[in-house]
């Protein structure tokens, strides 16, 4: 049996890997269903009677602005001062109009596949990303940690190659696991659009564009597991990867922001990872610097910054080639013992 298949078996017969996959299919399954309650289709029934609470609405309002009119008009008559209460010519020029009052604002939720389901993928990204640190960190830190790398490295004395192949084994797992739950949660989102939502306007262009975000969501779990992995390799346990996780939060999400405001950095948010994140997943991500604007001399336009997903893919990608390979050295200088 070559050494490919049996981390294949080792990998997805590990108690953490099957929990884990419990987990996460519960939690998207909880998010699909908890969402699917609030979206309401718009049937004619429901357009129709929001156009009559809307009717309402405004027949309401006049009603109550004749009544506010009279009341004025009664007080002026007694030589009362009604400015101060009721305002110019007893607010007659403020007279309700149907227009201000949108059936729409009474219309309830509908999901709209085309707009709203490139967020999902970005959420079904965040929660297998997640899967997929956990799981890869564990598959290597726990072997280290507990000797048995140091057994299997007895039975095959080839590291790079039995690290590598560990690796493979991690990410076809996590590419495969991807794919067939991306493509569950496609449907299951699709179901909510066409029974309680619409997917109108969804034509090749828009299914070619889903299909682009996806493939971007694979690209970045792939990453996860792949620093995760290497994270733990180096450490020679979980905690390292988890570790390093943690501090690169705070570095990133809180250091950099605290000082780059007090350094008074210009777009200092093209620093932070969660900006690459956001670009890689929305194409791009503008940012906006309202300190070159003078609002006191009227309105202003503030200088923008565009972070791109291409970038987002260069700073991904030199943060995984970099953990990879000192991975790789590290694993082929340092004793084993």
């Amino acid at each position: 049996m070559s050494l490919f298949v049996t981390e294949l078996r080792r990998l997805t017969k590990r108690r953490l890997t099957r929990l884990m996959l419990v987990l996460l299919v519960l939690g998207l399954a909880t998010v699909a269903t908890a969402f699917s309650f609030s979206s309401h289709k718009l049937s004619p029934e429901v357009v129709a009677a929001a156009q009559a609470e809307s009717d309402a609405q405004y027949k309401r309002s006049v009603q109550e602005w004749q009544r506010t009119v009279t009341e004025c008009e009664a007080a002026q008559a007694k030589g009362e001062q009604t400015e101060e209460r009721y305002g110019q010519n007893c607010g007659k020029d403020y007279q309700p109009q149907p227009e201000m009052f949108d059936p729409k604002w009474n219309l309830p939720y509908q999901f709209d596949f085309r707009a709203e389901f490139p967020m999902f993928i970005a959420v079904f990204a965040g929660a297998v990303a997640l899967f997929a640190f956990i799981v890869g960190a564990s598959f290597v830190g726990a072997e280290w940690n507990t000797g048995g790398m140091m057994n299997l490295l007895l039975w095959r004395p080839k590291r790079l190659a039995v690290l590598g192949t560990k690796l493979a084994a991690l990410l076809t797992t996590v590419l495969g696991l991807s794919v067939v739950l991306g493509a569950l949660w496609t449907a299951a989102f699709w179901l909510i659009g066409t029974s309680r939502g619409t997917t109108a306007k969804m034509t090749a262009g828009a299914w070619r564009s889903i299909g682009l975000d996806g493939l971007r969501a694979v690209a970045l779990i792939l990453v996860v597991g792949a620093v995760a992995y290497a994270l733990a390799s180096l450490g020679r346990h979980t905690a390292m990867a988890l570790g390093a996780a943690v501090a690169l939060f705070a570095i990133s999400e809180i250091g950099i922001r605290i000082a780059v405001g007090v350094l008074g950095v210009s777009f200092g948010e093209r620093y932070v990872l969660s900006t690459y994140a956001q670009s890689w997943f929305m194409k791009q991500a503008e940012l906006f610097d309202y300190d070159t604007c003078q609002f006191a001399k009227g309105a202003c336009e503030p200088a923008k910054y565009v972070v791109t997903w291409e970038q987002s893919a260069v700073v991904f990608g030199i943060g995984a080639v970099a953990a990879l390979v000192a991975a790789f050295w590290a694993m082929r200088r340092r004793d084993i013992a």
